[in-house]
């Protein structure tokens, strides 16, 4: 039996090809995360992305 993926809410969006040592996405997840905010990066494939993500309240 599958379980389904928990919601996920997209905070925001950052292109992949950003410059060497360059996180933008790591760095605006840390903030969130310093302000109380679940977040996480993840990559999005299909649009070539990462996503700064949070689980969507209930």
């Amino acid at each position: 039996m599958a379980t389904a993926a928990p919601a996920r809410t997209v905070l925001e969006r950052f292109p992949a090809g950003g410059p060497r040592g360059s996180w933008p996405a790591e760095e605006f997840a840390a903030a969130q995360r310093a302000q109380g905010t679940e977040a996480h990066v993840v990559m999005d494939l299909g649009s070539d992305q990462f996503l700064v993500v949070a689980p969507t309240p209930q």
